[in-house]
């Protein structure tokens, strides 16, 4: 699964982890968020991430 970037603070979604501060478990992939999901460290919206490659 893919890694993407927030390109206002640089904070990783990483699948992986996921974000269990905000109730995501391990193993949602970033397609699967919902598109009111935000950053936790800058509340950017989910459209400001981009893929890491």
């Amino acid at each position: 699964m893919d890694v993407y970037e927030c390109q206002i603070c640089g904070h990783e979604y990483d699948p992986g982890r996921g974000e269990p501060d905000q109730g995501i478990r391990p193993g949602i992939p970033f397609e699967r968020l919902p598109d009111t999901w935000t950053c936790p460290v800058c509340s950017a919206e989910k459209r400001l991430f981009k893929k890491m490659s």
